[in-house]
């Protein structure tokens, strides 16, 4: 048998888009080949015991949170939860000295940076009176000027922005900022969704479990092409860069990338939080993690991982900037006349997703597909009920 007729379905990708795809298509009755030219599963989201036996993310951070129950119970077949709630501090420049606080901006913060003692009521007020108004809301820059004004934005969103997507502020898309609260109470979690939890067992063991199925193949270490991969199936399901599937025809899409540096210590915890956010930007590293707090994971030693953004590597994060919307839009516009090939995923629709996001738009595209439109215990999947 020609190995063209021997699947129903090629996923390109084994991350939480592609493994989502690729169970529900399974679950419909179909065959599917799932390819990944990396040597793992789950993508970007993998993780795995370093030499010193430590649990990191090899490709940084991914905490899951969401306000979508059909997400939750959906991945909730595959995995049991360790409740996490996350918390970041900010190393920030602040008047001539370094201060560490709370982030996203709320009561301590601002208590501790200008040595008050306010309540919720006094810190609104005083953000009232910092807030440079700004209309219309353009950029990253008027978001953060509109909200806290100019001092608090230069302590904690210039430098920052600047060293993640290598521009300033003003010249990105307003909804890098717009999705970062200002609080003038006391509560210091970076997420506010209604389920926030870590897999028990990691990422890695989640997509494992997904694709545990008879009628899916996996073969990693795998790079496939988009015709190479119409070649073994009739239905594409590409989780990739966008522009690469159509072999960068109309230039490449800008990406920003991450190297990642790590450093194992001996002792049980290195760092006032799981993640420090580093915002002055002389620092050439945006943020250092430290998984143990956040996988929960008992050891005798520690790992921190470094971020360092730059242009060129593995694509993480699409540049939210109008000249990259509208060269992105150009291959949207071609990928919409590709009707045997499923574009889903943060890479693939060059947007910005968490986790619960690409699982929730998976699960659309597969009941598209005539795959199983309800979870478990009858709960109907609605992409539209995800949290950002």
């Amino acid at each position: 048998m020609a190995e063209a007729t021997r699947f129903d379905a090629v996923v390109v990708g084994a991350g939480l888009a592609g493994a989502t795809m690729a169970e529900r298509l399974a679950c419909a009755g179909r065959s599917v080949l799932v390819v990944d030219r990396r040597d793992h599963l789950a993508g970007n989201a993998f993780d795995h015991p370093d030499v010193h036996g430590v649990v990191i993310h090899r490709y940084g951070p991914h905490i899951f949170h969401s306000n979508s129950d059909a997400v939750v119970a959906y991945l909730s077949r595959f995995t049991a939860w360790r409740p996490y709630q996350h918390r970041v501090l900010a190393r920030v420049p602040w008047r001539g000295r370094s201060e560490l606080v709370p982030v996203p901006i709320n009561r301590i913060t601002i208590n501790r940076l200008y040595g008050t003692d306010l309540d919720s009521a006094g810190v609104a007020a005083l953000l009232e009176r910092l807030r440079e108004p700004r209309a219309p809301l353009a950029t990253s820059e008027d978001v953060v000027l509109n909200a806290v004004g100019r001092e608090l934005y230069e302590a904690f969103f210039r430098g920052y922005t600047r060293k993640q997507w290598g521009r300033d502020p003003s010249e990105l898309d307003a909804a890098v900022t717009a999705r970062i609260p200002t609080r003038s109470d006391d509560d210091d979690r970076y997420f506010t969704d209604s389920f926030q939890a870590m897999p028990a067992d990691g990422y890695a063991a989640l997509v494992e479990r997904m694709l545990a199925q008879p009628r899916i193949q996996v073969e990693l270490g795998r790079d496939l092409s988009a015709a190479a991969a119409h070649a073994l199936a009739p239905l594409v399901v590409w989780t990739g860069p966008l522009d690469v599937y159509f072999a960068c025809d109309y230039g490449p899409l800008p990406w920003r990338s991450l190297r990642f540096e790590h450093e194992h210590r001996p002792v049980i915890c290195a760092q006032a939080a799981p993640v420090i956010n580093e915002c002055d930007a002389s620092v050439p590293f945006t943020r250092t993690s430290e998984l143990t707090q956040i996988t929960g994971q008992v050891h005798a030693g520690t790992t921190l991982t470094r971020e360092f953004p730059q242009d060129h590597g593995e694509p993480y994060y699409p540049v939210p900037a109008p000249e990259a919307k509208a060269l992105a839009d150009r291959y949207r516009t071609r990928a919409a006349a590709e009707p045997a090939t499923i574009f889903v995923g943060r890479l693939a629709q060059y947007r910005y997703f968490n986790m619960d996001q690409v699982v929730a738009a998976a699960l659309t595209q597969a009941e598209k597909l005539g795959a199983p439109p309800d979870g478990p215990s009858g709960v109907r999947l609605h992409a539209d009920r995800v949290g950002g």
